[in-house]
């Protein structure tokens, strides 16, 4: 039986599908268990997310993983990301980090529980605690998994609860070719990489994000490589992107990809993010990473067909109120 310290690794799965001349049939799926609850469980698949109900799991085991990264591998992209995602109120807990952002955004404004906080686990969690309480903020804590599966348990137990799982997504630089499609004919789309956000580009992250006070400025600008990608049709700002480089100039990473709706399938996200992968290969970058919500189907199988790949997840545990 599946238990919650199977989440973040790689299972086999064989559900029941239907029945024929009275027999149950049954089909087989591998994927990394990304969320695991009381009525279903979901995996990420080379298909992409697949959610199984768990009274049509027959069976469930876990297999050995073929390429997981090492612990050391997961620490590095994950301050390489929040590097490219910078709080502008810091503080550390022994290795982890503290984080604050005027709660804009669950990244800029939860723990990074990455090495040694210097205490037993139950004293660090509590020291958490009280640095977001004096911060006027919720307590939250990201955990990358499986590498912080123990925060995760110690949360559990004391009844903080997890926001959907994020893939934290990889691939190398050049990308894959992805079946981007030419533009439309007499499409007038054009992509353009900037190294400050325009006013409307802004206008745009506003309303994904639900404003931008002044810390989420320092949080989109405060980095040393950074570029904004702002694609327009016939003089109108239709889609926005974002790419910096960190983790010693290593990685790409690629947040706010974001086209209106009327100008969706027309393959402006593929572009942009092209754009964005060849500066950052210009830069120097030899990777480029993502992070997206595993619920996020249609931009899951976009960054597929891009070669990106799951390099692991991560949940958002927040405070009980």
């Amino acid at each position: 039986m599946l238990g919650q310290q199977d989440v973040g690794h790689r299972i086999v799965v064989r559900r029941m599908v239907g029945e024929r001349d009275g027999r149950p049939l049954f089909s087989d799926a591998l994927g990394e268990l990304v969320e695991l609850s009381d009525t279903h469980l979901t995996l990420a698949t080379a298909q992409g997310p697949l959610r199984v109900p768990r009274d049509e799991v027959h069976r469930a085991k876990r297999v050995p993983p073929t390429r997981r990264p090492t612990a050391a591998a997961v620490v590095e992209l994950e301050l390489a990301a929040d590097e490219a995602w910078p709080a502008p109120t810091r503080d550390r807990l022994g290795s982890w980090l503290l984080r604050a952002a005027d709660g804009w955004t669950g990244r800029a404004n939860s723990a990074l529980p990455v090495g040694d906080p210097d205490r037993p686990l139950p004293a660090a969690v509590d020291a958490v605690e009280r640095w977001y309480a004096g911060h006027d903020l919720t307590p939250m804590v990201n955990t990358p998994l499986p590498l912080a599966a123990p925060v995760g348990a110690e949360l559990d137990a004391r009844g903080w609860s997890a926001r959907p799982p994020v893939l934290v997504q990889t691939a190398p630089l050049p990308l894959a070719a992805g079946g981007s499609p030419p533009p439309p004919p007499g499409s007038a789309a054009v992509v353009e990489l900037a190294a400050a956000p325009t006013r409307e580009w802004l206008a745009v992250a506003s309303g994904r994000k639900g404003g931008l006070p002044d810390a989420a400025r320092h949080v989109l600008t405060a980095v040393d490589q950074v570029r904004f990608a702002h694609a327009y049709a016939d003089g109108t700002l239709v889609g926005i992107g974002r790419g910096t480089v960190t983790g010693g100039g290593r990685w790409l990473g690629l947040s706010l990809i974001e086209v209106l709706p009327a100008a969706r399938r027309q393959g402006l996200a593929r572009r942009m993010i092209r754009a964005l992968a060849d500066w950052g290969a210009a830069a120097g970058a030899t990777h480029a990473f993502l992070q997206v919500e595993q619920h996020n189907t249609g931009a899951v199988a976009l960054y597929q067909r891009l070669g990106f790949t799951t390099h692991h997840t991560y949940r958002t545990r927040v405070a009980p109120r």
